[in-house]
């Protein structure tokens, strides 16, 4: 098994949408990339902390490959706006990837090169790339929140 962690806004639609890519062994959703130790739901939603909410997800490479990920990364949100996803803003709710591995680290950096070649978007990725702090798993009543109220989507 392999780890990734991304951020792309919300993190309860962007677990959802990792649960159900094939390969996808488990999801969590949590806090990184900030500065408070052991933060709190409250603390990342101030914007003081400077976490990201994230989803980290285990994965099977033998099934989905980190590329794959980053196509279904890329497919959830965009990758263009600074510190917002749909009506969500703040600094939590940024796009990131966090890598794992060198190898992780330069699939990501392509990956997102060759989107912001392509012309898909009229704007330029912003998109941070960095290495995976320290990951904060967050509050349970987060945990599969779409999940459990037989929802399909953030918003």
């Amino acid at each position: 098994m392999a780890i990734a962690t991304f951020g792309a806004g919300c993190f309860w639609g962007i677990e959802l949408t990792f649960q159900k890519t094939k390969g996808v062994t488990s999801t969590s959703v949590g806090y990184t990339g900030g500065t408070t130790e052991n933060p709190t739901y409250e603390d990342v939603c101030t914007g003081q902390s400077m976490h990201a909410e994230v989803v980290q997800v285990e994965y099977d490479p033998s099934i989905v490959s980190y590329e794959d990920l980053l196509d279904v990364l890329w497919e959830c949100h965009d990758p263009t706006t600074m510190n917002r996803q749909g009506p969500d803003r703040g600094t939590q709710y940024r796009s990131a990837i966090y890598f794992h591995s060198p190898e992780q680290e330069v699939s990501a950096k392509l990956s997102k090169s060759k989107l912001g070649q392509s012309g898909r978007f009229g704007s330029p990725i912003v998109t941070e790339i960095t290495p995976a702090p320290k990951y904060y798993i967050a509050e349970d009543y987060h945990q599969k929140y779409l999940e459990k109220r037989g929802m399909d989507n953030c918003h």
